[in-house]
Parts: structure tokens; sequence; C-alpha cells
């Protein structure tokens, strides 16, 4: 049974692809793209907006999941947070949400300050409802290195590390990263869901 990803975003299907192997398909490879307002105040309820609203269009023999991520500086009041896709407007590249990112930290004058990543992952399926998080922390500079990775990747320089996530190799972050970590977390409950499915199915 594959697992069913409600994001569009190549970066992030890229990942969860990576992670699970051939056990996972983009929803918009199953039924047409289409909006999802997420209104929700964390990236829990985001995650879980996302997950929901293709669970209701698939029926209750899929399995859901949703990621909704983003980068916290607390320097600049919490900032972008869960507006991290869209800081610098609706539709905004990550491109545009770099430059506003520099922008905001040289309105600040703040070269390099603490920041960290969220991933929350929420898991939608006929037996329930389901969200786990991780983190990364470390710190963001005024400045691009790198063109790995995706969204605030080179902007962001993880602990333990010189280099940001723009110039690490993809493996080293792969091994650590928010939305790994929280992976790692819902690959249990994906795993009792898809045994409860099929015990269920052994009974009738």
């Amino acid at each position: 049974m594959k697992i069913v990803i409600a994001t569009s975003n190549k970066g992030k299907i890229k990942e969860f692809s990576e992670f699970f192997g051939n056990k996972v398909i983009a929803y918009s490879d199953i039924i047409e793209p289409f909006e999802i307002e997420e209104d929700g105040d964390s990236f829990a309820s985001n995650a879980l907006i996302k997950a929901r609203a293709i669970y209701d269009k698939l029926g209750s023999n899929s399995i859901v999941i949703a990621d909704d991520s983003g980068i916290t500086v607390p320097a600049l009041n919490n900032e972008p947070n869960i507006f991290s896709a869209r800081y610098a407007g609706v539709g905004a590249s990550d491109k545009e949400n770099l430059k506003k990112l520099i922008s905001e930290l040289g309105k600040a004058n703040i070269k390099k300050t603490p920041a960290y990543y969220t991933a929350a992952i929420a898991l939608v399926c006929e037996q329930g409802e389901f969200v786990v998080h991780g983190w990364m922390h470390g710190d963001v500079i005024d400045e691009i290195k790198g063109d790995g990775g995706f969204g605030y990747d080179p902007m962001f320089i993880p602990e333990g590390h010189e280099q940001t996530l723009g110039e690490l190799p993809k493996e080293t972050k792969n091994d650590f990263s928010h939305r790994t970590k929280a992976l790692r977390l819902i690959t249990p409950i994906i795993e009792m869901v898809k045994a409860t499915k099929v015990k269920d199915k052994m009974l009738k």
C-alpha cells in the first residue's frame, strides 16, 4: 500500500521519496492539484489541514501524510515561522523569500543569529489522525551560500557545522534534518496503520 503525500513541492516530494523509497506517491499524480487554504496557527494545524483535504478527496482506504515546515528566527520576533513559504508574499519563490530574510536581518543589523527549522508531519487515515514534530537548530546568516537544498537552506548553518545546508552534501543534511527526524517518528505509526488494515481485511 502506497502512502500519498499531500504536497506538490518538488523538494519535499524528493525528500519523502528518498526516505520511503517507492512506497510513496504525490497526490498530484492521482488527482488534479487544487488549492488548499493553510489558515492554521501552527505547523501542526496546517499539516493536518493539508492531509485532511487530500484524504477527503481520496477516501477511507488511503493513508495520507502532509508536512508543514519552516524556519524561525527568534531575533526577528520569531519570523517567518508558519509563513516561511510566503514570507515575501503569496506565491513567492525561494529566491524572493531569501531576499526578504536578508533584508529583515539587515534592518536589524544582524549578520548571524540563532534560528531553527520545524517540521510537523500529519498522518490522516481511517484509523485516526496523528502528528509528529522534528527540529533542527543552528544559525541563520545574512547571505546566500551554496545552491543545494531548497527553501532557506543556503542561509542556514546547522549546529556542529561551518557550512550552510546549501553547501553541505545532501546526504549530510538528510542525516539530521528536521524533516528526517519527523519522518523517523511517523514511520512506526505508518507501519501500525498498515498492520491494522491488513488485520481488518483478514477478519472480513
